[in-house]
């Protein structure tokens, strides 16, 4: 178990497509690989020292995916928010989405409704699920976020991709090959690790430096 903390972790969770083809699978499976993931290191992150996770489900560019693929992953959220909801209210998890909703499937509004009701208790993690998701929408409207500490992305890509610019200021990052629906705890724990291993600065120069 890494040092107790309060950190903010965010992922963009980047892969499951790939994963899935690189298996001869549809699109699809790889999504549901994807949840399994999402329920491994909310699992793993309170004792791993993180307060805060937030997740890129869904971005608001992501609309431009075939209608079929879009359609199944609003199911799949919606069939996640369900299923899990006790999980989350055992392990103490407050689940909150940020993102449009005027555009979500009105079941999908339902479930996000109710998981929110029902864990809004949850004090041993803050979980935030993103989905339609824009966060230059966000900063135009002046809907920010807590400052990112950690920001990690699965599937080999290094860019933002419009998550959490503002919050991502000072953030450090973490670009893994691994794909999401591999990812672990222990991927969790090693990306940590390098997180730890860096010296923030905000700007300032080291102690050392300083003195």
């Amino acid at each position: 178990m890494l040092q107790s903390t309060s950190l903010h972790v965010a992922i963009i969770m980047d892969g499951n497509g790939r994963w899935a083809a690189r298996r001869s699978l549809p699109r699809a499976a790889g999504h549901r690989a994807g949840a399994d993931a999402v329920r491994r290191v909310v699992e793993a992150a309170p004792d791993a020292g993180v307060a805060a996770l937030t997740l890129f489900a869904f971005s608001s560019d992501n609309w431009k995916r075939p209608p079929g693929e879009v359609a199944a992953l609003m199911r799949l959220f919606a069939r996640y928010l369900r299923s899990e909801t006790p999980r989350l209210l055992q392990n103490r998890v407050r689940l909150d989405v940020i993102g449009r909703r005027d555009r979500l499937p009105a079941p999908l509004v339902t479930a996000i409704r109710a998981a929110e009701l029902a864990t809004g208790a949850g004090t041993a993690l803050r979980l935030r699920l993103a989905v339609d998701y824009s966060a230059r929408a966000a900063i135009a409207a002046g809907e920010t976020l807590p400052d990112v500490d950690l920001l990690i992305r699965t599937g080999g890509e290094q860019r933002l991709s419009d998550f959490l610019l503002w919050e991502c200021a000072y953030a450090e990052l973490y670009f893994t090959e691994t794909m999401w629906p591999d990812f672990s705890a222990a991927d969790l724990t090693d990306a940590l690790r390098a997180f730890h291993s860096r010296q923030r600065r905000f700007g300032g120069l080291p102690e050392a430096a300083a003195g």
